[in-house]
């Protein structure tokens, strides 16, 4: 693993300059940082990247305290100077939907999607999930190395969401190219005009799409959201262009980023491999002690606060933005034992971790992303016992972005037969 930090080395000040730079030494280990500002420094003031101070939150009871709190808002637009001044005046198209509200607009929003997403309705899709799996397997070289990410973890997700959504097969590669623009821009001229493309791009899509949906009404979900917005009060024209966007964007890309967290980690230690699949419910707790130790939503996305507001004797001012930092906070020794030990066979770990949030917020897909991280890992590891990386551990590379929301790898080769 990579040992860029040593928490006992770093002071609170040199903790925090690495958390604000997101520099590739950083990204490539954030844990040690976290652990320092844990200690030294649990709300924490940085200066990113895109150029807007923001307070980090660190700690497990304050992160799953302040993921619930009323007094920190979701909705950008109370937050308009910060917000344009990081992502530009173009993202508010794509942001009017239930990850960027707060009640009574989220619950409404919230409501119409919901049934979607139910536990129930989720395992209905069971058997196309395994058949998309098996199908993107076949098509894996068996003996050469290979990227996983782009031939198998990222094209599972973008299927599943998008036939939930009824987005055309033909249509699928380019609205992931857009919405990897919008995910990964910096904060420079030409990345600032990549951005402003790519939003401009997918409106138009998304408003093309609703329209042939509305003219030719399908089972899919987007469909659904039409038939909704029909009902008086239901959805606004920007409130149903935004709410398929985030469902296309968060449906795949955390899953995706997750899935491979998930191979790179279980490749690198064995012995929890092994664990891992002793059996069904095993790996289940598997996939769930994952989400805990490398999720792939490091941070989560900005609010602001609507008051002054005080957490572990630090003011964060009114009108302040704030990151809870979830790779922080669940690894927190207060709230798990060796927590920077992935331990397969951990017990309760569902109910704790934050990986998908927490309060009014908790992620909608939740059921949706451990089935798929359930089948993608069972299948790929049952089919291929001699799955091995296709590098040493210590080489892999990690996604540098503008500031850390995403916590991914930037390639993740592999053999997935090495005696074949």
């Amino acid at each position: 693993m990579s040992q860029a930090f040593a928490s006992e080395e770093l002071s609170s000040d040199e903790a925090a300059a690495a958390a604000s730079s997101c520099s590739r030494e950083f990204r490539a280990d954030p844990h040690p940082v976290y652990a320092t500002l844990r200690k030294t420094a649990p709300v924490c003031p940085l200066s990113p990247p895109h150029g807007v101070d923001t307070y980090l939150i660190t700690r497990y009871d304050d992160a799953r305290a302040a993921l619930a709190d009323p007094r920190l808002s979701k909705d950008m637009y109370g937050a308009l100077d910060a917000y344009h001044r990081i992502f530009g005046d173009s993202s508010i198209a794509l942001d009017d939907n239930m990850l960027f509200s707060d009640p009574p607009k989220h619950t409404r929003l919230r409501r119409i999607v919901g049934n979607t997403f139910t536990p129930k309705r989720v395992e209905s899709l069971r058997p196309r999930v395994q058949k998309i799996v098996d199908d993107l397997l076949e098509r894996c070289p068996a003996a050469e190395p290979f990227d996983l990410l782009p031939e198998f973890c990222f094209p599972l997700p973008l299927q599943v969401i998008c036939e939930l959504l009824g987005v055309p097969e033909n249509e699928r590669r380019q609205a992931q190219e857009w919405s990897s623009t919008v995910a990964q821009t910096g904060f420079g001229p030409e990345a600032r005009k990549a951005l402003e493309v790519a939003e401009g791009n997918l409106r138009d899509y998304l408003v093309d799409l609703i329209a042939r949906k509305r003219r030719e009404p399908d089972e899919g979900l987007l469909s659904a959201l039409v038939t909704a917005q029909d009902q008086e009060g239901a959805l606004t024209d920007h409130e149903l262009v935004s709410t398929a966007w985030v469902l296309l964007f968060a449906g795949h890309k955390t899953t995706a980023y997750q899935t491979g967290n998930a191979v790179y980690h279980l490749l690198s230690r064995p012995e929890q491999r092994r664990l891992a699949f002793r059996d069904a419910g095993a790996t289940a707790a598997a996939v769930e002690e994952i989400f805990r130790f490398e999720p792939s939503v490091e941070n989560s996305t900005f609010r602001y606060a609507k008051e002054d507001i005080v957490v572990r004797d630090t003011l964060i001012p009114k009108g302040a933005l704030v990151q809870i930092s979830i790779a922080g906070a669940n690894r927190d020794p207060e709230a798990f034992a060796d927590p920077d030990r992935l331990d397969v066979t951990r017990p309760n770990v569902q109910a704790a971790h934050l990986t998908f949030g927490f309060g009014p917020h908790y992620c909608i897909g939740a059921p949706l992303a451990r089935l798929e991280m359930q089948t993608a890992l069972t299948t790929l590891f049952g089919r291929y016992p001699r799955l091995a990386l296709g590098m040493a551990p210590e080489d892999a590379r990690w996604l540098t972005v503008p500031f850390p929301a995403f916590r991914g790898l930037a390639e993740l080769p592999v053999v997935l037969d090495p005696s074949s």
